[in-house]
């Protein structure tokens, strides 16, 4: 059965960081967009030689539990030099259209888990979906009374995707979430946002022990770089959490 395409017109966009945008599209059609927070589209487009290809992006819209139907699609684009795909995103103006597909994906929080942690592991564009994530975190912070750890690493300060969104739900709930920036090569100045105590300098993968992670209570996700997927999968594993509790995404660059 093929896949059905819809149109997405972009209503406005903004800078995250050097090199990524976060873009907001309505459906052009006039209808919502069920999805499962954690899942991704697809955007086709073609080639300069009419070849057709498609990129795929998680959806980091937050649209609270029975609040209606989505009508927003938000993404976030990692620009790469040189990219088909990135000439297609720094071309659109407001009102321009897009062709879509989906939502796709199982990097999703399950009805069924019955943990008392979730460790969330994210470098770059790889927080996208977490962000999507909060409003069922944080009521499963305050039905279940889950604890929530979010490691997530950046080269700098200045490329720590919604930073402020993820140290504000850690700020409303103090008992139960923590969340620790991971700067591998330039630490926050002192008198910064994200100066405080839970700062650390190094790669994710370098503090997961230091969350001490336990395979009675918790389920990880790890979403991004593939190489510090596999290295955060292996230190859980050598943790004890079995396979199975352990949800990954591999982010990989595509011009």
């Amino acid at each position: 059965m093929p896949i059905q395409r819809f149109p997405l017109v972009l209503e406005s966009w903004r800078p995250l960081a050097p090199g990524i945008c976060h873009y907001v599209f309505r459906r052009g059609d006039g209808q919502p967009l069920p999805f499962l927070p954690g899942q991704f589209i697809q955007v086709h487009f073609r080639y300069a030689d009419g070849t057709e290809t498609k990129r795929s992006y998680s959806l980091a819209t937050v649209h609270p539990p029975g609040s209606g139907p989505a009508t927003q699609v938000e993404i976030a684009v990692s620009f790469v030099p040189g990219g088909a795909a990135t000439a297609l995103f720094e071309g659109l103006e407001a009102g321009d259209t897009l062709e879509a597909s989906g939502p796709f994906g199982r990097f999703c929080l399950m009805p069924q888990d019955d943990n008392s942690r979730y460790l969330l592991i994210a470098t770059g564009t790889g927080v996208t979906p977490y962000r999507s994530m909060l409003p069922l975190l944080e009521q499963a912070v305050t039905e279940r009374g889950v604890q929530v750890a979010f490691l997530q690493g950046a080269r700098r300060p200045e490329e720590l995707l919604y930073g402020e969104e993820f140290r504000a739900f850690a700020d409303r709930h103090p008992d139960r979430v923590r969340y620790l920036p991971c700067f591998s090569r330039e630490l926050p100045a002192a008198d910064s946002s994200h100066a405080h105590a839970d700062v650390r300098h190094g790669y994710v993968q370098q503090f997961i022990g230091e969350l001490a992670p336990d395979p009675a209570r918790d389920i990880s996700y790890l979403c991004g770089n593939p190489n510090m997927v596999d290295a955060a999968f292996e230190a859980l594993r050598e943790a004890g959490l079995e396979p199975r509790r352990i949800r990954r995404e591999k982010y990989v660059s595509s011009k």
